[in-house]
């Protein structure tokens, strides 16, 4: 016999303990096996996009958000929050480190839909994860040093968190608000709608917790802004954008602009007109040609009194123009828009891209050599890269598909006719159709702003499904 004989039952509780260790794993593999498929697909993907293209893929805004890392100060045109982002990744000294850091926060998003999505179909929930995870386009963004991938991440945590009723977790939600309107001016209309599903759940409280959380930092952010430019607000270009996006239709013969605004009109008919972001950066754009910076408060408030002559004296042609803008987002194929060099940075490229061209790019591209301590620039790697430009070609989820994940949950709600209160859908969905809204109404499509809204899209898909959206969400 042993020495110290271990009792019977002791033997079979440690069987018992090492028998569910070994098996939960696979438990939990059998039951989430097809969107951890899914997930590891998205990862290689990831892992190709950082050996095709190494370190990073550059886009004209990048040089500016580096620039604000090292001279911290609110930009006129971009909140700093990216720029905080990049600054604590500073010590790296690596732009590899950035975009594999926002990789992971693409594969993070598809875990929160999934997580999100628990109470659906787990068919459901695994198909929500497929284009944030497997879309090429979607890779491509992560791996652009651009704002939209911080700011996606954000947005979804906040939505995903937003079921939980517990302060705490309530003033994480107003903090990731935040943050994602501090990256992206985009994220102030969404304050409203997360606080907006709490006052129809009848939560007045946590409506004030939310608020609270959300705006205090956005206000002192606010008041940085205002001691450095003297200015309300958190960007100085709120005017500028919306001038130029009024530009697609504004005819000074309907507006009858008083002889300041005069200045700012465009003798051409609309039709022949570029794109409404010329407006703003184009040398002989009516406004660029004003004295000062563009960003000035004088130049921006004449712009904004313009756009504001504009909408009013021509609505319809402005709902028009909206609904032209946002109908970009549903055609099937993917057109050259707004132009040749910006849609050209939204694919894989074939050859190494050159250095920065204007004159602001290339001062902060001498800012981003300090960052990484060495050279920049985009090595291209093949195979890898060729892999990927051929995945780009074929996988990607088209227009009118997004357009049927948008229309799911009103579909399943009318045919469904029994809701009782706010359904769990309603604030991916309604947070999913601002974003896609609010650049067609306030500045121009751009491809790369849609990407944000389709997780929200499609987890609100899946979620309209759940069965328990008879009852009332709690």
């Amino acid at each position: 016999m042993p020495e110290n004989p271990v009792p019977e039952s002791k033997d079979r509780e440690d069987v018992r303990v090492v028998s569910e260790a070994r098996t939960k794993p696979l438990d939990l593999a059998r039951r989430h096996g097809w969107f951890l498929a899914v997930l590891g697909l998205g990862a290689l993907l990831r892992v190709l996009a950082m050996l095709g293209y190494r370190p990073a893929l550059w886009f004209p805004d990048s040089y500016t958000y580096i620039v604000t890392v090292f001279k911290p100060s609110p930009d006129l045109v971009r909140p700093a929050g990216y720029s905080l982002f990049l600054k604590l990744l500073e010590p790296l000294h690596a732009f590899g480190a950035v975009t594999a850091v926002q990789h992971l926060l693409g594969l993070a998003t598809g875990v929160l839909v999934y997580r999100a999505a628990r109470r659906a179909p787990r068919w459901a929930a695994t198909l929500a994860t497929v284009p944030v995870l497997l879309d090429a386009y979607q890779v491509e963004l992560e791996h652009l040093l651009v704002s939209d991938t911080l700011f996606m991440f954000l947005v979804v945590a906040a939505v995903a968190l937003s079921t939980t009723l517990r302060p705490a977790t309530v003033v994480a939600v107003g903090l990731l608000l935040a943050a994602a309107t501090l990256t992206r001016t985009i994220g102030q209309p969404l304050i409203v709608v997360l606080a907006a599903w709490f006052v129809l759940r009848g939560r007045f409280r946590l409506t004030g917790v939310l608020l609270a959380a959300a705006l205090v930092p956005v206000i002192a952010y606010g008041g940085w802004f205002y001691a450095v430019h003297h200015r309300a607000g958190i960007v100085g270009a709120n005017g500028v954008f919306l001038y130029a996006r009024t530009m697609s239709f504004a005819d000074c013969a309907k507006m009858n602009p008083p002889a300041d605004l005069r200045v700012l009109c465009d003798p051409r008919p609309p039709e022949r007109r570029p794109p409404s972001q010329e407006y703003i950066w184009a040398k002989d754009s009516p406004l660029v040609l004003r004295p000062g910076i563009t960003f000035t408060k004088e130049n921006d408030d004449l712009a904004a009194r313009f756009a504001t002559l504009a909408i009013t004296a021509q609505p319809l042609d402005y709902a028009a123009s909206v609904l032209t803008e946002l109908g970009r987002t549903f055609t099937w194929g993917r057109p050259v828009y707004p132009d040749p060099e910006i849609y050209a940075y939204y694919q894989f490229p074939v050859t190494e891209p050159g250095p920065p061209g204007r004159y602001p790019a290339q001062v902060g591209a001498e800012y981003a050599k300090l960052y990484e301590q060495g050279a920049i620039g985009t090595e291209i790697v093949e195979p890898y890269a060729g892999w990927l430009r051929a995945y780009q070609s074929m996988v990607r989820l088209p227009g009118p598909l997004l357009l049927g994940v948008l229309l799911v949950p009103p579909v399943v709600a009318i045919v469904r006719r029994r809701l009782s209160g706010p359904p769990a859908w309603l604030v991916p969905w309604a947070t999913g159709v601002v974003l896609l809204i609010t650049p067609a109404a306030a500045a121009e499509f751009d491809y790369r702003y849609v990407l944000p809204a389709v997780p929200l899209a499609c987890l609100a898909a899946a979620q309209s499904l759940r069965s328990e959206e008879l009852q009332r969400s709690r």
